[in-house]
């Protein structure tokens, strides 16, 4: 299974100003597996360390924090001898803090080590009275699969190849191909497990199996990793989200979750799920000009989940709409689609989207980012209706240089208006520094 992600760890090792990296992410989007797998292909040596439930790893940092003493305790728990050509993987390393903190001395200390580490819910994980090594470490976030790496990992490396060639009459004449693909990728998702079984099995039976019991195992975090004050009110706001997606309005809305919530009963229970990758928000801005953050309406924004196969899975989504032409595409009013496009561009570790919607609520363009400082609008159509009143709305407006639109219809590049398959969507990026 190739990931992205793994170019970026190829550059971390070879940066001679290197720090030790972090990698987060939500639980099982594959964080142990990418750190092995990068240390196979490129270390000699691999020293893994795995801070669950290990009693010795607490004590080796409980008193100080002298590096040899601690490498000689590393080096009997991996078996390995460890110098600067070994990886050093802390894993699951939120459950010993000190070993969080420790990065900060072997970064000031023992620069030419390689050190990888990563836990699952790392932002709300650490003991409130630890201190964290600001400044010492590097982070990396790692997400489901996206649409080119499911593309990959289900063996259509050819059509991935393709799209990056950017021979769009070729492209389109395998459209009916990528778009099949497309919907089993709504479907299954990118979690690492989900994927492996649907290239496995060929089965969608059990792919709704395995993403079932991830969605129960996330369940299950919330009463063992959040406050005990909180988590019912967690459970109400996760279990409200199909029905904000059913909206016609993607603002979320508090009232959705019970008769009369309001933000402040749910503040603590939005950012336990934030900082645990489980869902993520996309801000409202008033206007769009540079820098967007500073136009930021932070009472008004989007909710997004962590994977749109585990979407589909929490909101029952019935497996007959594969079959039904464009259906799954425009269920939820169109919604699925706008979460797939928003993994898509988190993926691209190039674009922090926003969103932006008229005062009197009469116009929504469902997002907009800088780019290489321009000012970006992108609208989200889940068929091959390409009328858009916000958008022409949003343009007559505040004139940007070009406008971006991603739907089922082909490409199409206008003086001003660029429309992109949604298949295509993996090489935004490419699109917009053409």
């Amino acid at each position: 299974m190739k990931r992205l992600i793994l170019e970026k760890l190829i550059a971390w090792k070879d940066d001679p100003y290197r720090k030790p990296l972090i990698i987060r992410g939500a639980r099982q989007v594959g964080k142990t597996w990418i750190m092995k797998q990068f240390g196979a292909l490129y270390f000699e040596k691999v020293a893994y360390l795995n801070f669950d439930n290990n009693t010795r790893m607490v004590n080796l940092y409980e008193h100080d924090f002298d590096l040899q003493r601690i490498l000689t305790g590393l080096q009997i728990e991996a078996g390995v001898p460890i110098d600067s050509e070994t990886l050093i993987i802390f894993d699951e390393i939120q459950n010993v803090p000190n070993a969080i903190n420790s990065l900060k001395y072997f970064f000031e200390q023992l620069p030419d080590y390689h050190i990888l580490a990563a836990g699952s819910l790392l932002g709300v994980a650490l003991h409130p009275a630890s201190s964290f090594p600001v400044g010492s470490v590097q982070f990396l976030d790692l997400y489901p699969l996206n649409f080119s790496e499911f593309l990959s990992a289900t063996g259509n490396d050819d059509l991935l190849s393709l799209l990056y060639q950017q021979d769009f009459e070729l492209i389109t004449a395998f459209k009916s191909k990528y778009i099949d693909l497309l919907k089993k990728y709504y479907f299954c998702g990118g979690m690492p497990e989900v994927v492996k079984t649907y290239t496995l099995t060929n089965d969608f039976m059990k792919v709704r199996q395995v993403q079932s019991q991830l969605l129960q195992a996330y369940i299950q975090d919330f009463s063992k990793h959040a406050p005990l004050e909180i988590v019912p009110r967690i459970r109400l706001l996760w279990n409200s989200i199909p029905a904000q997606l059913s909206k016609e309005n993607r603002k979320f809305v508090y009232g959705l979750i019970k008769q009369g919530a309001r933000a402040r009963d749910f503040e603590l229970a939005l950012q336990w799920l934030l900082d645990s990758g489980l869902i993520y928000q996309v801000l409202r801005i008033s206007k769009p000009n540079i820098p967007l953050s500073a136009y930021i309406d932070g009472n008004s924004f989007k909710l997004f989940f962590l994977d749109i196969g585990l979407l589909c899975a929490l909101s029952e989504l019935d497996l007959k709409t594969l079959l039904e032409g464009s259906r799954i595409f425009e269920e939820f009013k169109g919604s699925l689609t706008e979460q797939f496009v928003f993994q898509e561009l988190l993926a691209s570790r190039e674009i922090n989207p926003f969103y932006w919607s008229a005062e009197n609520g009469t116009a929504e363009v469902d997002f907009v980012f800088q780019y290489n400082g321009e000012i970006i609008p992108l609208e989200v159509k889940a068929a091959e209706n390409l009328q858009s009143k916000s958008l022409r709305s949003f343009s007559e407006k505040y004139q940007p240089s070009r406008v971006f639109r991603i739907s089922l219809s082909d490409f199409r590049k206008g003086e001003h208006v660029h429309n992109i398959p949604l298949y295509a969507t993996p090489i935004l990026v490419e699109l917009l520094d053409k």
